[in-house]
């Protein structure tokens, strides 16, 4: 039996058809590579897309979350809390700048940081010593964090927010988009991201002027208005032209693909709502549904299954990040995270892409469901 796959972007290509090929054929004509007029370009389209006041487009979606760090000064003896099940970059940044990453619970519905949590793992944090400086909630899976109550617990102990949407751009919360929420949003244009490039790349939404102004510096090695007077210690984090270019001509079709990954998810929604935990959103909620991922008992059992039937699946994520060698050592929320531990032992993402069509869906359904049976569950 073929394998599919997990997530078709040959099939978004068909649909783009020549529009990419001369996209990139316009940037190897005038030869501006770097920061070409594309990147201006991508960077004003963007922030036309969600309102955000300003876009910084940058290399990747790990210098997105690192650039706003540098720019607030963050380092030695700051804490930054994060959630656990998420992927290593969020907590990789922070230690990169030399502060102490603070693990929080996560909910277990939404999969996102979870508000009391955060307000205990602060008072940890405090308790050996830190300073509570930042806030990095993540849209996971494609849904935005619970803003409305993380927002106001942020204010309260006066850190700042730092919105991690590498899975989340593309999404809502009660009308506003995701890069609208706390002080900064960072986000990834990785190749499997809902909005991605043919490489790396990220990009920083915020309303602050000055922000904006430190971050465009940050961005070419710390440089002042002469490029040779550099006056912070800065980074080469700049996009590629090229890329720019190609995510233009996603983003083109980007609110389309929404909708189609809307209908997708739903689908699976009624399929497997009677044997799996399904994803669930929040009231006012929207997903980008970078991720359809249910709860399942004997879930490495039905992945086998279903690899055995051509049928690829994903385990985002199965060890927590304060359970990783390389951050067993940071501090976490009191009382452990024990429902970042349960579902990185039961979570499964099928396939999931807006060109995902019915009858490959309902195979994937009906394989899920078989295997279900067969494990006796």
């Amino acid at each position: 039996m073929s394998g599919l796959p997990f997530i078709d972007l040959q099939a978004q290509r068909r649909r783009l058809g020549k529009s990419v090929d001369m996209a990139i054929a316009r940037v190897l004509e005038h030869g501006a590579f770097i920061l070409g007029p594309e990147v201006a370009q991508l960077e004003q389209a963007l922030a036309q897309f969600c309102g955000a006041r300003h876009v910084l487009s940058c290399a990747s979606g790990t210098d997105a979350l690192i650039l706003p760090l540098l720019a607030w000064g963050v380092g030695p003896g700051d804490a930054v809390f994060v959630p656990s099940f998420t992927f290593v970059a969020t907590a990789e940044v922070v230690a990169l700048v030399h502060a102490t990453p603070v693990f929080v619970d996560v909910l277990p519905d939404t999969f996102n940081m979870d508000a009391d949590s955060l307000d205990a793992a602060v008072g940890e944090a405090r308790r050996q010593g830190l300073r509570p400086r930042v806030v990095i909630p993540v849209d996971l899976f494609g849904q935005p964090a619970d803003y409305a109550r993380l927002l106001p617990v942020a204010q309260r102990l006066g850190v700042r927010v730092l919105s991690d949407a590498a899975q989340g751009f593309g999404a809502r919360l009660n009308g506003t988009a995701t890069g609208r929420f706390g002080d900064a949003t960072a986000t990834s244009f990785f190749p499997a991201k809902p909005l991605g490039c043919y490489g790396d790349g990220g990009a920083v939404f915020t309303e602050d002027d000055g922000l904006i102004e430190v971050l465009r510096s940050l961005r070419v090695h710390g440089q002042g208005r002469d490029k040779y007077d550099n006056v912070r210690i800065g980074m080469n984090g700049r996009l590629d032209t090229l890329q720019a270019a190609i995510l233009l001509e996603k983003l083109a079709i980007f609110a389309d693909e929404l909708e189609a990954r809307q209908r997708i998810a739903e689908r699976y929604h009624a399929a497997l709502e009677d044997i799996a935990v399904v994803p669930r959103l929040m009231a006012g909620a929207t997903s980008c549904w970078a991720q359809y991922t249910i709860r399942i008992p004997q879930r490495d059992r039905i992945a086998a299954r279903l690899k055995e039937q051509g049928i690829p699946t994903a385990v985002y994520y199965p060890i927590p990040l304060h359970r990783q060698t390389g951050y067993q050592g940071y501090p976490s929320a009191p009382g452990g995270l024990p429902v970042s531990e349960q579902l990185a032992d039961e979570v499964l993402s099928l396939p999931m892409h807006p060109y995902l069509e019915p009858a490959t869906q309902d195979r994937i359904v009906t394989a899920v469901r078989e295997a279900h049976r067969q494990n006796g569950a």
